[in-house]
């Protein structure tokens, strides 16, 4: 017996909605906590500079130039990196640059001079570039057109919950003296390991094809 029109509409309906819901469950979350990741590894050297100040001798120049050398590879290389995830891998190019900023971020605990830390900011700048380039193409490969504006400003309101932590933690951290080295060492340590350990979702074929079935029925190609 045959079912009718209206009993396979709700279905079909039925299908894309939880296939929609499904997705953002799998993948925001993640993004969500990467984004946070993001903006307290970028606003660590601000933490950071009156232990610098204190151990090292930097004065707010030298910390005012590395913030904006960090910027410098940053805005370089936003374009050339959105090129390359499109042309080859988003989550290969995301779980690339979490790997070189987090270790950057990590090495920057052991600068001495002004130009070892010009140095370890340019390079967080030009691996932090793709991060952005990549969620959204990312972003693109696995929501319908019609989610993907609400799928990418869930993943920027990141932003404000990492001010809200990033001073808290940052002050917790830079209170320790763990083995003799020194508050600040042990921030860009511990928030460039998280970067590091966090790796974008092997979504496996199975959900690929729920994905693909799901937008061939709501009428659209992703």
């Amino acid at each position: 017996m045959a079912l009718s029109p209206s009993l396979t509409v709700a279905s079909t309906v039925r299908l894309v909605d939880h296939t929609r819901h499904h997705t953002a469950l799998r993948l925001l979350p993640f993004l969500f906590v990467l984004y946070v990741t993001n903006y307290l590894d970028r606003t660590s050297l601000a933490y950071a500079a009156i232990g610098m100040r204190r151990d090292l001798g930097f004065n707010d120049s030298v910390t005012g130039l590395a913030i904006g050398v960090f910027f410098i590879s940053y805005v370089a290389l936003q374009i050339p990196g959105a090129l390359l995830v499109e042309r080859w891998s988003a989550r290969g190019m995301i779980s690339i640059t979490l790997v070189v900023w987090g270790t950057t971020t990590a090495l920057t605990a052991l600068v001495y001079t002004p130009l070892q830390l010009y140095a370890a900011r340019l390079l967080v700048g030009a691996a932090e570039a793709g991060f952005f380039p990549g969620v959204i193409v990312y972003l693109s490969h696995w929501f319908l057109q019609a989610d993907r504006a609400k799928a990418t400003s869930n993943f920027m309101s990141a932003i404000p919950l990492s001010f809200v932590l990033g001073s808290p933690l940052a002050g917790l951290i830079l209170g320790q003296n763990w083995y003799s080295i020194a508050g600040w060492r042990w921030l860009f340590i511990l928030e460039g390991m998280p970067a590091i350990a966090l790796q974008p979702p092997n979504n496996g074929q199975r959900f690929r094809n729920r994905i693909r079935e799901g937008c061939r029925l709501y009428g659209q190609v992703l």
